[in-house]
């Protein structure tokens, strides 16, 4: 349970609110993150559940993890109770209280009053990334102190999971809801850890959905000190072959980044590599730079669909240079394009399975236009689940989409509140009420 402050020599603490026969107990922050760093990476949960449920009295501390599609979710229970057989047993977000906490980032609190026990769900979120939810069910109703509480641990405990999903699997075990066949469990390798990320100057997610055979869809995303790139990419082909080519290109990519490359250079990299290993096959691509100085942006199309840019409700095609897609056998250089990036403008990427058969029924611009005041993650989720709808959960294509809404370089401080301000959240209680920020 975590009050975060300082005691009088300025070292951090977590004050815990008094129970009900009137027990407290403080602990300091890095006492709190090294009880869980000495659990067993599985069981560092665990320390959080028995924390909450101590201080709390709570009757069961739960937490939920998102799957691969970010339209399920998955309990994990404790340590000793985790059953990893193929498929996870999934809870369907759509039109349930999960779904409201993860879409609105707002805890909720459900209180059925005649003695019933109170359910609260708190996000479990770092920099936009909704990696899943607290649940916790108290004898009584939570007051503002408390609210404010579990909403900090709720934050905390997405810093545990990531510093300890790389130690085991059972978080990549509550992440597949279906199993994955091999082309699958490849391609989702190449995405990065977290499919979503906020900073000042900008917002972006990417959302992922492979065909019934894979066809080698990758996005990737990373933040500098001065800039924020992005790319999205399509290999030819379906199932292994096509994840092998995407690895490929993914690596030839990420290496030409991580050793300064501008766009050109990493783009030239990318088609010497698929020329050379690529066995006569090519991959599509966009890549994108923006400068969190000055705002410029460039891109590079290989052969890619164009992306999709939103500006003041409206939704523009922007039709850029086409150059070859990487690994073709002809004479051919990539071109850096500037793109004219506003503050308030949203910027959609996507493959062309976003486009084809019978996502063609869809009017793209006019769902991007009216899932605008989503946040990047909910309208990249949405826009695919609409193309995995039209095609009645079958595609023939993976679908591949990348949100990103620029803020401005004036920006310069993100929002990082965790819900500090959910003091009113007990008070508006009316049966089922959700506290917002």
């Amino acid at each position: 349970m975590t009050v975060y402050g300082h005691d009088e020599g300025g070292e951090p603490t977590t004050r815990t609110p008094e129970n009900g026969d009137g027990r407290g107990s403080a602990m300091t922050l890095a006492e709190t993150l090294a009880a869980a760093e000495t659990a067993a990476p599985v069981e560092s949960l665990d320390v959080i559940a028995r924390m909450l449920k101590e201080q709390l009295g709570a009757a069961s501390v739960s937490f939920l993890i998102t799957d691969f599609t970010g339209g399920s979710v998955v309990r994990l229970g404790a340590a000793g109770s985790v059953e990893t057989d193929e498929p996870a047993r999934r809870i369907t977000l759509r039109d349930t209280l999960y779904d409201d906490v993860i879409r609105t980032q707002r805890p909720s609190v459900e209180d059925k009053g005649d003695g019933a026990l109170v359910q609260i769900v708190a996000p479990v979120t770092n920099r936009g990334d909704a990696i899943g939810l607290l649940e916790l069910f108290l004898p009584a109703a939570p007051d503002a102190e408390v609210m404010r509480a579990i909403g900090e641990t709720a934050h905390a405990l997405a810093y545990i999971v990531i510093a300890n999903r790389s130690f085991t699997d059972v978080y990549q075990w509550g992440r597949r809801t279906t199993p994955l066949s091999l082309a699958a469990e490849i391609q989702h390798r190449l995405l990065p850890a977290s499919l979503s990320c906020e900073a000042a100057q900008f917002a972006v997610a990417g959302a992922l959905e492979p065909a019934d055979h894979v066809g080698g869809d990758t996005f990737d995303y990373v933040i500098d000190r001065d800039t924020v790139q992005l790319s999205v990419t399509d290999a030819m082909g379906h199932d292994v072959d096509a994840a092998l080519l995407a690895t490929l290109l993914v690596g030839a990519l990420r290496r030409a980044r991580r050793a300064g490359a501008d766009l050109a250079e990493q783009a030239r990299q990318a088609d010497q590599a698929m020329r050379e290993h690529g066995r006569q096959s090519y991959v599509t691509g966009q890549l994108l730079r923006i400068s969190l100085i000055d705002g410029r942006t460039e891109f590079v199309n290989a052969g890619h669909p164009w992306p999709l840019r939103m500006r003041d409700g409206q939704v523009r095609e922007i039709a850029p240079q086409i150059d070859m897609p990487f690994g073709f056998h002809a004479p051919h250089r990539y071109r850096v394009q500037s793109l004219d990036l506003r503050p308030g403008d949203r910027l959609v990427m996507l493959t062309d399975g976003m486009l084809e058969r019978n996502a063609h029924r869809l009017d793209l611009s006019d769902l991007i236009v009216r899932t605008r005041a989503l946040h990047p993650r909910e309208a990249a989720r949405t826009l695919v689940a609409a193309v995995v709808d039209a095609h009645h959960g079958h595609l023939q294509d993976d679908a591949t989409v990348m949100c990103l809404d620029w803020h401005g370089v004036d920006q310069s401080q993100r929002d990082a509140d965790t819900g500090a301000d959910l003091a009113d959240a007990s008070a508006r209680r009316r049966g089922r009420t959700v506290a917002g920020r």
